[in-house]
C-alpha cells in the first residue's frame, strides 16, 4: 500500500492516513511510504493541469516527480488510497507494480459525479486497476459508463477506538465543537452564545485550516478525539459544506459524522439527503436538526441542555452504533472480501474488541 505521508501533511490528509494506519495494524501490509524529489514541486501541478485536456490519455501514466520505487517481492493485493483524483499519479513512481501484484484495488474517497465528464481523459487510467472501489454512492454510475467496467461502494471509516470515550469517559467540559466549513448563520448564534458565556464553543477561526501542514497525523487525529470526546454537541453538515459549483448538489456524508458519533458527542446541523447516509446512521436522534440559518439553534440547545438523560441517552447510543458498524475495520474488511481476500485473525480481534467495548458501553451508565 503506498502513501504520501512523507511529502503530503495537509490536515485533511490525516483521515486517510489513519485508514491506512488501521490496515497496517490488522493485516500483513508493506507500507511504501513515497518520497517527492526536488521537481515534484513543480512537476505534479503542471501535469495535473495538462490532464485536464490530455486527448493522448498519457499524462495520467507518468510519474509526477516522486522517487522510483521498484517491489523486491510479490505481493496478493495492491491497495491504493486516494483522496482525490490526483493521488493516482502516486502510482506511477512504483515499477512494475502490475506485474509484482496479483490484484490491484483502488480506493477513491472523493470524486463527485458532475466532474466525472471533465476527468473524461484521465479517468480510463481507473481500469488499469482490477477493482474500483468508490466513497461516493452518487457517483458509482457515472464512473462505471466512464471506466467501462463495474465499480463498488464502500464508505469510510473513523478509528472507532481512537474517538470512543469507553471505557473511561472524561467529563464533557465543551459545550459546542465545531470543524471546518460551517453555516454562517449558526457559527454566528453560537458566537452570541459563547459571547454571552452560556456555552464554551470551540472552533476553527482560521481559513483553510485543512490545508495547513501537520507536524504528524497521529498527533492531530488524536487532538480532534480529545475534543469530540469532550464535547457535549458536534456540528454536522453534508461533505463540502456550502460548495455547491464543486459538489453540484451531491449530497453526500462527511467525515464529521463518522467524528461526532464515534466520540458519543450529540450531532446538531443537518444530515445529507442522499448518499445512503440513512444507512448508516439509521438510529434515534442521530443528528439533531438545526436550521442552517441558526434561527432555532438557541431554543433547541438550551431544550436539550435541560435534559440530561436524554442528552446521555444519544451520546451512548452513538458511541455504540459507532463502535458496532463505523470503523474502519468493518471498512477494509468488505474491501478485501471484494479483492477476494479473507481477513487475518487480527482483523476478527479488533472487531471482537470493539463489540467488547459496545457491551460495556451498554451495561454500565
Amino acid at each position: 500500500m503506498p502513501t504520501a505521508r512523507r511529502f503530503k501533511r495537509m490536515v485533511f490528509q490525516s483521515l486517510l492516513y489513519e485508514a491506512q494506519d488501521i490496515l497496517t495494524d490488522v493485516d500483513d501490509v508493506d507500507l511504501i511510504e513515497l518520497e517527492a524529489t526536488a521537481r515534484f514541486a513543480y512537476q505534479q501541478p503542471i501535469q495535473r493541469r495538462l490532464m485536464w485536456h490530455d486527448r493522448t490519455r498519457t499524462l495520467a501514466l507518468l510519474n509526477p516527480g516522486l522517487r522510483p520505487v521498484r517491489l523486491s517481492r510479490e505481493y496478493d493485493l495492491l491497495v491504493l488510497v486516494c483522496q482525490n483524483w490526483w493521488d493516482l499519479l502516486h502510482l506511477n513512481a512504483i515499477q512494475g507494480w502490475k506485474d509484482a501484484c496479483r490484484r490491484t484495488l483502488c480506493y477513491v474517497d472523493e470524486l463527485w459525479a458532475d466532474d466525472v465528464e471533465a476527468y473524461r481523459y484521465w479517468l480510463p487510467a481507473l481500469a488499469r486497476f482490477d477493482h474500483v472501489v468508490l466513497n461516493m454512492r452518487g457517483s458509482v454510475s457515472a464512473v462505471e459508463n466512464a471506466i467501462g467496467k463495474p465499480c463498488r461502494q464502500v464508505s469510510i471509516g473513523i478509528d472507532t477506538l481512537r474517538f470512543t470515550p469507553h471505557p473511561h469517559p472524561p467529563v464533557r467540559t465543551i459545550d459546542v465543537y465545531s470543524i471546518g466549513r460551517r453555516w454562517p448563520g449558526l457559527h454566528d448564534v453560537l458566537l452570541k452564545l459563547a459571547s454571552e458565556r452560556r456555552t464554551f464553543y470551540i472552533y476553527d477561526a482560521l481559513v483553510g485550516v485543512a490545508n495547513v501542514e501537520m507536524a504528524d497525523h497521529r498527533w492531530y487525529r488524536d487532538l480532534v478525539a480529545s475534543m469530540a470526546k469532550r464535547s457535549r454537541f458536534f456540528v454536522v453538515g453534508p461533505a463540502k459544506l456550502g460548495m455547491l459549483a464543486e459538489t453540484g448538489g451531491q449530497q453526500e456524508p462527511g467525515y464529521r459524522f463518522f467524528e461526532g458519533s464515534a466520540a458519543g458527542a450529540v450531532m446538531i446541523g443537518q444530515a445529507p439527503g442522499g448518499g445512503g447516509f440513512r444507512e448508516l446512521f439509521d438510529w434515534p436522534d442521530a443528528v439533531i436538526e438545526i436550521r442552517p440559518d441558526g434561527s432555532d439553534a438557541e431554543e433547541i440547545l438550551m431544550a436539550l441542555a435541560a435534559e440530561p438523560e436524554r442528552l446521555h441517552a444519544i451520546s451512548r447510543r452513538n458511541s455504540i452504533e459507532a463502535l458496532l458498524r463505523l470503523d474502519w475495520v468493518y471498512r477494509w474488511k468488505e474491501i478485501l472480501a471484494i479483492a477476494g481476500l479473507d481477513p487475518m485473525p487480527e482483523m476478527d480481534a479488533r472487531i471482537g474488541r470493539l463489540h467488547a467495548l459496545a457491551e460495556f458501553a451498554r451495561t454500565h451508565a
